[in-house]
């Protein structure tokens, strides 16, 4: 099934940093069309996690599929468990809930999750012994073939989505069967639908090599974006990775959202679905 009822495009380029605001946030929005993506503002001098999870429940209603940049959940099928010796969940949505009761950070935050587990689910650093043995990986990771796979298991280093996807698990929950979330829940004939996006799925599509994934400057935007069906964008204040990464993000998924193998990957099965999820864009 292909949701044929959208007529909005969002991507969320996504943080789970410590604290209550977060200049690693920003959120692009676009319409059906060409016309380039334009950067939201946050109510504050940075977006929180907490309003996001509003702007995303004020806009429900709306035709709109948002793309998050973190994973959905850890991988399940490969071990049989989602923390293995710890949890009995057997679908990402109870993992959410488990994980947002073992939480009390501030503003949607994970980081405590992780630290209390680190050398036994996760890894943080040398002290927590070989890499290596912390690296399993979700289907959708093992098949991504021209990007390379993270796990959320690895929280060391700038490329690690563990404390993003964590903190991004509990908004998850907070949304409370709210708005639908792909391929967990049915895609819905009307109003938003969230997916999971990887911005450098967009970056490769946009024919920018990997290793140079990071747009910095507004001629190489505008060159991304019209690799993707995108007219220039309006000029920013400032190129950081963030804005670009969501502004191109949204011009890709209004793109494909219209590719019926990247709603029913092959790889996909119903468990699979159920228990670890899929990134939109692997197919």
């Amino acid at each position: 099934m292909v949701p044929d009822h959208i007529q909005r495009f969002a991507a969320i380029d996504w943080s789970g940093a410590k604290g209550r605001q977060h200049p690693g946030i920003a959120l692009a929005t676009c319409a059906a069309g060409t016309a380039a993506p334009t950067l939201v503002a946050p109510p504050t001098r940075h977006w929180s996690r907490a309003a996001i999870l509003d702007w995303l429940l004020a806009h429900r209603g709306e035709p709109m599929l948002v793309g998050f940049d973190f994973s959905f959940a850890p991988p399940f099928v490969e071990r049989g468990a989602h923390l293995p010796g710890e949890t009995t969940t057997t679908d990402a949505k109870a993992l959410w809930r488990y994980v947002d009761d073992q939480c009390d950070d501030a503003d949607l935050g994970a980081a405590s999750f992780l630290e209390a587990r680190r050398g036994r689910h996760f890894y943080l650093g040398a002290a927590d012994g070989t890499k290596r043995d912390f690296l399993f990986y979700r289907q959708c990771e093992a098949l991504g073939g021209h990007v390379k796979p993270s796990t959320v298991y690895d929280a060391i280093g700038a490329a690690q989505v563990a404390k993003a996807s964590f903190a991004g698990m509990r908004l998850l929950h907070a949304l409370d069967s709210r708005i639908p979330v792909w391929p967990f829940d049915p895609l819905p004939a009307s109003g938003l639908v969230i997916v999971e996006i990887y911005t450098a799925i967009a970056a490769r599509a946009a024919g920018i090599v990997r290793g140079r994934s990071k747009i910095r400057d507004a001629a190489a935007l505008d060159t991304a974006l019209a690799a993707v069906g995108s007219a220039p964008h309006l000029s920013l204040a400032r190129y950081d990775d963030h804005a670009t990464d969501a502004i191109l993000t949204a011009a890709w998924l209004r793109a494909n959202v219209a590719r019926a193998d990247l709603w029913s990957p092959g790889g996909m099965t119903p468990p699979v679905a159920r228990t670890e999820g899929w990134t939109f864009g692997v197919a």
